[in-house]
C-alpha cells in the first residue's frame, strides 16, 4: 500500500493505491496545524477501511507528501529571520535584483524590498576573481565578529554567497566552516553547494530563500514525521518537489527551497497519465481548481514544461527561487474564492479566498461572503445533503443571503443571475489563464484535451473547454485530489550542476569532462542512498549554453559518453542550434556556442507495479437524488438528471443538462453537450453531436 496526502488551502487530499486502485479521501485542512489537517484525513480513511490507523500505516511502504507550507511561509514572511553574509563592497545584491516591472509605465507599483533587509547584510572582506585567483584573502577575524554581530541580531538562520564562489568555493567553505565552529546551532546555507549558477542575483535569492526556509521546514518536517511514526508508519517519506519529483525528506530538509511549488507541481504528472490513457494527444491543458486557486499547466508531446524562471510573488517583484519549477500559472478562482463588487459597481472573483476557516457561507463555520462554492449551491448544481462524501451538510438559505447581500443587491441582480454571473466570471479567469500559457506559445487550445482537476473543477470545466473549443474535456475519476494522485506516479529526481566556462570554438575537454564526471558520481551516489537498483535509475546529462551576448541559456542535452574528440563538440553545437531554433524560431550556424553550467539530473524509477488510474471499490455518491433544479443560462431553472459516476456503464452516451456526482466533485453537463466514461474511468465530455434547442437559443443570444 502506499500513501500521498496533498494539503490545499481548503482541503487536505488523501490518495491511497493498493492492487485494485485508487481510493480518495478529504478532511478540511486545518491552518493553525496543517499536520492535523493530515492525521484527520489518515483516521477517516482507516475508519472507511475498518481497521485501526496503525494498522493501515503499517501496511504502507511509501507516504509521499505535497504542501505549500513552505510557498506560504515566504509570501507571508513568517520564514525565520535570516543573516546573508556577502562580499565587501557588494551588499546589494539582493536590492539590485534583475528585471523591472510587468507594466513599465505604471509607476505605482513599488521598488520591492530585498528578500533580506540591510541590517541583516553583513560585508565579508575577501576577493575571488572570475578565474578563482585568491585577490583579497579572507579575513577570519572579521568572521568571527561578524558571527558575534549575529548572537546580538538573534537571526535564526544565515546564507552566504561570496563572489565567484562557483569558481573557486575556498572562502566559502571556510566562512561555513567558521560560522559552525561558532554558531553549532545556526542553519547554514552555502549558495555554491546549493545553486552553483552563473548569476549573483539567483544564487543569492536561492541561497537567502532556503536558508530563511530551514528552522521552520526542518520542524514541520521533523513534527511530521514523529506523528506519522507514533501513528505506525514504518515506510519511507517522501516529499514532492517543485521539478515534478519526489526526494527523501531527510534531502527536503537539508534544502527546503525544493518544495517551495510542491503542491502544483503534481497534477500536471496524474493529468498526461490520464490523457495517455484515453487515446493520448499532442497538447493536453491540465487545469486543477482546487479551493483556493485555479492551476493550469499545459503538456506537448508527453513533456512538462519546465521554468528557470520561478518567482515567489509577480514576477521581477517578487523573489526568484534560481531553481526550474514545473511550469504552472495560478488565479485565484477556486471554489472558496470571494466574489465582490468594487466602487464601481465591478464583479470580481478571488484573489481572496474563505480558504478552509471560516470557508464559504454555505460551510456553516462563520463565513459570509459569497464565494465560487455559493453561487454553485444557489444554482442547483451541488446537493447540500451530500457534500465531500456526506461528511458536510451545506446551507443553501446562507448561500443564498451571502450571494445576495456580495453580488446581487450591489449589482441589482436576482438571486440566480447574480450567482450565475460569479460562475460566468470564474470561467472567464480560468480561460485567461489557459489562453496565457497556450496562444503565447503559438498553440490553439482548440486542438488541446482539457483536463479538469480538483474539488471544484467539474462547476464549470465544461463551459472552460467551449469557450476555448477544446475538443473533449476529461475529468479523471480521481480528479477531485489530481495532485495527490501525481505523486503516487513521480519517481525520486535530483539535479546537480557545476560550472565550468567554456565556448565550442576553444573547448576545456579535460575540464568539461571532469565536470561531467563529478556530476555522474553525485547522481549515482543520489541512486545508491535511496536504495533503487542501477536498473531502474537513468541520468540525463546537459548543458546551459547560449549565443556570445545572450543572456539566456537554453537546456541542451548531451550524450551519456560526454566530450570524447572534437566531433563531439561539433554535434553539440548542431544540437544547440537546433534547440535555438525549436524555442526562438532562428539560428546562426556560423556562431560559436558559449556554455557556463554543466549539468545532470538522476531519475530512480519507484516501484509501481500496483498502480492503476481507475479507482478501487469505485467512488460512491452518497446522493440518492436522480432528479435536481438546476439553472443554466437560457433556458433558466429546470429539472435535470443526477447521475452517479459509477452508474454510467461503458458504452452510454448521456445528454446534456445534466449533473454527474461521486463522493467529492459533482461534473455539470450543460445543454449541448454529452458525456461518457473512457477506459480509465475518466468522464469524456464532448459538443453533442446535434445541437439541442439551448445551444441554439444561446447562439441566437450571442448574435
Amino acid at each position: 500500500m502506499r500513501i500521498s496526502v496533498d494539503i490545499g488551502g481548503t482541503f487536505t487530499d488523501l490518495v491511497i493505491e493498493t492492487m485494485q486502485g485508487l481510493e480518495l479521501f478529504k478532511a478540511p485542512t486545518v491552518p493553525a496545524d496543517p499536520i492535523q489537517g493530515v492525521m484527520d484525513v489518515l483516521r477517516r480513511a482507516a475508519e472507511a477501511k475498518g481497521v485501526p490507523l496503525s494498522e493501515m500505516l503499517l501496511q504502507t511502504e511509501r507516504f509521499t507528501h505535497a504542501t505549500t507550507r513552505a510557498l506560504n511561509a515566504v509570501l507571508t514572511r513568517t520564514t525565520a529571520p535570516t543573516a546573508f553574509l556577502t562580499t565587501a563592497g557588494h551588499p546589494d545584491v539582493l536590492l539590485l535584483r534583475e528585471g523591472g516591472r510587468e507594466d513599465p509605465f505604471d509607476f505605482t507599483v513599488p521598488y520591492p524590498e530585498p528578500y533580506v533587509p540591510r541590517s541583516l547584510t553583513y560585508e565579508v572582506p575577501e576577493r575571488i576573481s572570475s578565474t578563482g585567483r585568491v585577490l583579497v584573502p579572507l579575513d577570519e577575524a572579521a568572521v568571527d565578529a561578524i558571527c558575534g554581530r549575529l548572537l546580538d541580531a538573534d537571526v535564526k538562520a544565515a546564507a552566504v554567497c561570496l563572489l565567484w564562489s562557483t569558481v573557486n568555493p575556498a572562502h566559502e567553505l571556510r566562512v561555513g566552516e567558521l560560522l559552525a565552529a561558532r554558531l553549532p546551532q545556526l542553519p547554514v546555507t552555502l549558495s555554491h553547494e546549493l545553486n552553483p549558477c552563473l548569476r549573483e542575483y539567483r544564487r543569492a535569492s536561492s541561497a537567502a530563500i532556503d536558508a530563511s526556509l530551514k528552522p521552520i521546514m526542518t520542524d514541520y518536517l521533523s513534527s511530521l514525521t514523529h506523528r506519522l511514526r507514533d501513528a505506525g508508519l514504518a515506510g519511507k517519506v517522501l516529499m514532492v518537489t517543485s521539478i515534478g519529483g519526489v526526494l527523501e525528506i531527510d534531502d527536503v530538509a537539508r534544502s527546503p527551497i525544493h518544495a517551495i511549488n510542491s503542491g502544483p507541481s503534481m497534477a500536471p504528472v496524474a493529468g498526461r497519465a490520464y490523457a495517455e490513457a484515453e487515446g493520448g494527444t499532442e497538447v493536453v491543458i491540465v487545469a486543477d481548481a482546487g479551493g483556493t486557486t485555479y492551476d493550469v499547466t499545459m503538456v506537448r508531446k508527453g513533456h512538462i514544461p519546465l521554468t528557470r524562471d520561478a518567482w515567489i510573488g509577480p514576477r521581477f517583484t517578487g523573489h526568484i527561487t534560481g531553481f526550474p519549477s514545473i511550469d504552472v500559472k495560478s488565479v485565484g478562482a477556486g471554489g472558496g474564492s470571494i466574489a465582490w463588487v468594487d466602487a464601481g459597481g465591478l464583479l470580481h472573483v478571488g484573489p481572496r479566498s474563505a480558504g478552509s476557516v471560516p470557508g464559504p457561507a454555505c460551510y456553516g463555520r462563520g463565513g459570509t461572503e459569497a464565494t465560487v462554492t455559493d453561487a454553485a449551491l444557489v444554482l442547483g448544481y451541488l446537493d447540500p445533503r451530500s457534500f465531500s462524501d456526506g461528511a458536510m451538510t451545506l446551507e443553501p438559505d446562507a448561500s443564498v443571503a451571502a450571494v445576495r447581500r456580495s453580488v446581487g443587491e450591489p449589482m441589482r441582480l436576482g438571486d440566480l443571475a447574480a450567482a450565475d454571473a460569479v460562475i460566468r466570471l470564474t470561467t472567464e479567469q480560468m480561460v485567461r489563464a489557459i489562453e496565457d500559457i497556450t496562444l503565447q506559445q503559438g498553440i490553439d487550445p482548440a486542438r488541446a484535451v482539457l483536463i479538469g482537476g480538483g474539488g471544484a473543477a467539474g462547476l464549470n470545466a465544461a463551459w472552460v473547454a467551449e469557450r476555448l473549443g477544446c475538443p473533449r474535456l476529461l475529468i479523471p475519476p480521481i480528479g477531485a485530489a489530481l495532485a495527490a494522485a501525481g505523486a503516487l506516479m513521480s519517481d525520486l529526481v535530483a539535479t546537480y550542476a557545476l560550472t565550468v566556462p567554456t565556448s565550442t570554438d576553444t573547448f576545456d575537454l579535460a575540464g568539461v569532462n571532469d565536470a561531467l564526471d563529478a556530476l555522474r558520481a553525485k547522481c549515482w551516489a543520489f541512486a545508491a542512498r535511496s536504495g533503487v537498483s542501477p536498473d531502474r535509475t537513468s541520468v540525463e546529462l546537459f548543458a546551459e549554453a547560449h549565443y556570445p551576448q545572450q543572456i539566456w541559456d537554453l537546456e541542451v542535452v548531451i550524450g551519456s559518453s560526454g566530450f570524447q574528440t572534437a566531433d563531439d563538440v561539433i554535434a553539440f553545437a548542431a544540437d544547440f542550434h537546433a534547440v535555438h531554433e525549436q524555442v526562438l524560431g532562428v539560428a546562426d550556424h556560423a556562431s560559436q556556442v558559449e556554455i557556463v553550467t554543466w549539468g545532470a539530473r538522476v531519475r530512480c524509477e519507484l516501484d509501481r507495479a500496483g498502480t492503476k488510474l481507475t479507482v478501487g471499490g469505485e467512488l460512491a455518491t452518497a446522493s440518492a437524488a436522480t432528479t435536481r433544479h438546476a439553472y443554466f443560462p437560457v433556458i433558466g431553472m429546470v429539472e435535470v438528471a443526477v447521475r452517479s459516476l459509477t452508474s454510467i456503464g461503458s458504452e452510454e452516451v448521456l445528454e446534456g443538462p445534466t449533473l454527474i456526482e461521486s463522493a467529492f466533485t459533482t461534473v455539470v453537463v450543460p445543454p449541448g453537450m454529452s458525456c461518457s466514461r473512457g477506459p480509465s474511468g475518466s468522464l469524456s465530455i464532448a459538443q453533442s453531436a446535434a445541437p439541442s434547442n439551448a445551444v441554439e437559443a444561446r447562439e441566437t443570444v450571442h448574435r
